[in-house]
């Protein structure tokens, strides 16, 4: 097999739609993978998409149709060899034609195509283009022949196979991108080519691991199949499989005594092995394939018991509470994304004390750096199939593009440890029971078939390793009219009647078996603000401010979900501060919550790690990377160890391997620094348990609801309850005296509490946009200092100290 990449000499041009002049005229280069927008950020004849309103001034894309072209110098093929144009991603509505002749027309972007050219080749070099029409077009088209289904955002991208949030989402941009956006090649081959190359590594019970490898080859010569030979090698351990003549599909069994053992991060180490099959045909080499595997098991606790019935991932025979994250896209432009960048991200999630990324099903099947990356660093993964927040067609062409995307995917990605559960779909069993979709489709299908049929079926086929979820939310083994898909009860459940219409408390009202979904609203941080938004534009209400605030009714639930705990600033800085300070308690009070009903709730995937271009959401990291004061609240809240203050009591969580035994210090305490009532509790916690310490009346019942905290401190951890919501508190309005040195890398800034100060955090990024900051939103009694770490370079170090800067909820409720 020789592989040559065809990513050089490429143009891009306009071929019809609303193009304006300027850009329509000429041809300019292409990068390859790339798409157009980029192609025409490098030329600099559009502007950024992700600043002020240029995503609306760019809408004129969703109509246009683009020609990349390139000459390719291929030698004509051997009596015995094939030759093959190999595109691995195309975006989306494409037609490829090679020497004027049209070879074929894609309309998936989620799968790879392959196309004979062994007798179309010539001496010299041969034009080879690929037209991209509108996909909102097909999609439009197509579902005027399929029929017309239910989604919730004005484009029918359930009607073509590109990633959903092309389309714009709740917090994404319409873009609606086009090109190759993975790579293309020949690859030139004799005989045969392994076609496709499954390795499941599980664990016996006894340590034993067990390597299954199964093997299809396509042959180069209809009619003239050979026997070929595929060597499956793993360390010292080789074995063979023979495909006679005629036969294309084989497997073997390898078995691994005492195998290292893969675990997820918190519970052992990653060791990963590398595995290869070599296609040989009289001992020469034809084909080959590497890749590596972990050994692990993992299967899917859903037993009923008297609740209704668990939902408990097991890896290895552990029982593994998830602290989960919910993963978009990392770039709406994602041939911008690369080995470093996915690094950085998911290292980011790792720092947090996260365990597991859900790939959510409006995106895309992630790149292979991404699984990759999982793998070794022992985040586990939840793969959705890309169907999201819809209803879908069972029938042609959409049922067998579907298909085929999901039977590349399962192969591509069944090497990967990190890769534990197979998830049909995002919310769209609820939509169809829930959103009023059924008097809309009368006889149409919907997706159901997908859910409970066709995706369990192609499991079974070709990853049996995995357990399958029909979709998130759901009741698994329940009709879901007689179970609701999100009853908390049973299987998966999405908490968003808290944000859309209540509060954040609101989570206490129901305890779920698994929470896949959940989380609050705030913008961006400033930095980030000020690099995508004019100075003029920080405003709520400003054009370019809403346009970045893709929510239905977004500020609004952002300000009532700040009134019912804060006041609501007029002043646009205050009020950033406040929306995010409203985000960071949201987090932490759901995942407190979840986390202290384990293990009757065994998963808690917050929505979500991180945004594709700068937007107000649910993120705790922005889409330039920086982290939300959410961000700490979260690390804090999926640390191992957490203490909690649930209904008069202390909840001590240990998620760690040890036992924890501990003194607990409780107190409460006039904001002044005063004693009023101080009792100290042995608390002695099972590893992966929780413990629940009752607490006196002295210690729940204030003297002055307005003026006290109730302070638990363990083992260097801290929980703090408050007597009455903020706006009701007779906060100090300056409670805190910094104290800065430099320090490697920047600054050592000692705050000193002068009275009771809640939630102290420092927003270095408002000073330099570069800058780090190690911790944020801690409480502090009267006396008590807190050191932050600063990384920067910035020369001045007073202005770390500014009260813009070094904020507090005193701040907001008692004022400046």
């Amino acid at each position: 097999m020789i592989r040559t990449d065809l990513h050089e000499g490429w143009t891009v041009r306009a071929a019809g739609g609303p193009v304006p002049a300027g850009i329509a005229d000429e041809p300019v280069p292409a990068t390859v993978p790339g798409t157009v927008h980029t192609d025409l950020l490098d030329a600099e004849l559009i502007p950024d998409p992700y600043l002020g309103e240029n995503e609306a001034h760019l809408a004129w894309f969703h109509r246009a149709a683009w020609l990349y072209a390139t000459t390719a110098e291929i030698a004509p093929a051997a009596a015995d060899e094939r030759v093959d144009l190999v595109f691995e991603g195309l975006d989306t509505v494409a037609t490829i034609e090679f020497d004027g002749i049209e070879l074929g027309r894609t309309a998936n972007m989620h799968r790879s195509y392959r196309f004979d050219v062994r007798d179309r080749l010539r001496d010299g070099r041969i034009p080879l283009s690929v037209r991209f029409d509108s996909a909102l077009d097909y999609a439009e088209e197509l579902q005027k022949v399929i029929g017309e289904r239910p989604r919730p955002y004005p484009h029918p991208f359930n009607a073509v196979r590109k990633m959903a949030c092309s389309f714009g989402w709740d917090w994404g941009p319409d873009l609606q991108t086009a090109g190759i956006w993975k790579p293309v090649r020949v690859e030139r081959w004799r005989v045969a080519r392994l076609a496709s190359v499954r390795p499941l590594a599980t664990l016996d019970a006894d340590g034993t691991g067990r390597l299954v490898v199964h093997v299809d080859v396509e042959h180069a010569k209809r009619g003239e199949d050979r026997e070929v030979v595929a060597e499956v090698r793993l360390g010292e351990h080789v074995s063979q499989i023979r495909l006679r003549e005629g036969e294309i599909s084989g497997m073997t069994e390898i078995l691994v005594p005492d195998a290292p053992v893969w675990w997820p991060i918190g519970h052992g180490d990653q060791p990963l092995v590398g595995v290869s099959v070599i296609l040989r045909d009289d001992d020469e080499d034809l084909d080959v394939f590497e890749t590596r595997v972990g050994f692990r098991t993992v299967t899917l606790d859903e037993t009923p018991d008297e609740t209704g019935s668990a939902f408990t991932l097991i890896v290895n025979g552990q029982p593994v509470f998830v602290r989960g994250l919910n993963w978009i896209p990392e770039d709406h432009l994602l041939t911008r994304l690369d080995r470093g960048i996915y690094e950085a991200a998911i290292q980011r999630a790792i720092d947090a004390n996260t365990n597991l990324l859900r790939v959510w099903g409006g995106g895309i099947y992630e790149s292979d750096d991404f699984y990759h990356l999982c793998d070794e660093r022992g985040v586990l993964v939840w793969q959705d199939f890309p169907l999201a927040c819809a209803a879908y067609a069972e029938e042609e062409p959409i049922r067998s593009e579907i298909l085929a995307e999901a039977r590349e995917n399962i192969g591509r990605l069944t090497p990967h440890p990190s890769l534990v559960l197979w998830n049909g779909g995002n919310e769209n069993i609820w939509g169809h029971e829930d959103w009023h979709w059924k008097a809309k489709l009368g006889d149409l299908t919907w997706g159901a078939g997908y859910y409970y049929e066709l995706f369990p079926a192609l499991l079974a086929e070709l990853d049996p390793t995995r357990p399958y979820h029909p979709g998130s939310p759901s009741s698994p083994g329940h009709d879901p009219s007689d179970v609701h898909p999100n009853d908390d009860r049973y299987g998966t459940r999405h908490e968003w009647e808290a944000w859309n219409r209540q509060d954040y408390t609101y989570h206490a009202n129901f305890v779920p078996r698994f929470c896949s979904e959940f989380g609050w609203q705030a913008p961006a941080t400033w930095s980030t603000l000020r690099e995508s938004l004019a100075p003029e534009d920080l405003d709520q209400e400003s054009p370019a401010f809403l346009l970045h605030q893709k929510a239905e009714g977004g500020n609004d639930k952002l300000n009532t979900g700040i009134a019912r705990h804060l006041p609501v600033p007029e002043d646009f800085e205050d009020w950033h501060w406040a929306a995010q300070l409203n985000q960071a308690r949201a987090t932490a009070y759901a995942i407190g919550h979840l986390r202290s009903h384990a293990p009757r709730t065994m998963g808690s995937i917050l929505w979500q790690l991180n945004d594709c271009w700068p937007v107000t959401s649910w993120a705790v990291v922005d889409g330039a990377g920086r982290l939300k004061p959410a961000w700490y609240a979260l690390r804090r809240s999926y640390a191992p160890r957490l203490i909690h203050f649930r209904e008069g009591a202390l909840i001590v969580i240990n998620d760690s391997p040890e036992e924890w035994q501990g003194s607990a210090l409780l107190q409460r305490v006039g904001f002044d620094g005063e004693v009023r009532e101080k009792s100290a509790r042995s608390v002695t916690v099972p590893a992966r348990s929780v413990a629940v310490v009752k607490l006196d009346d002295g210690l729940t019942t204030p003297e002055d609801a307005t003026r006290e905290v109730l302070v638990a401190d363990l083992d260097g951890l801290r929980a703090t309850h408050l007597f009455a919501e903020d706006v009701d508190l007779a906060y100090e309005s300056t409670p805190v005296i910094a104290d800065i040195t430099p320090a490697e890398g920047g600054y050592s800034i000692t705050v000193t509490a002068t009275a009771f100060a809640r939630d102290v955090a420092l927003l270095a990024d408002k000073i330099d946009p570069g800058a780090y900051v190690d911790d944020m939103l801690v409480d502090l009694l009267p006396g008590e200092s807190h050191t932050f770490h600063v990384r920067t370079t910035w020369a001045d170090a007073r202005a770390f100290g500014t009260p813009a800067v070094l904020r507090s909820a005193n701040t907001l409720v008692a004022g400046d």
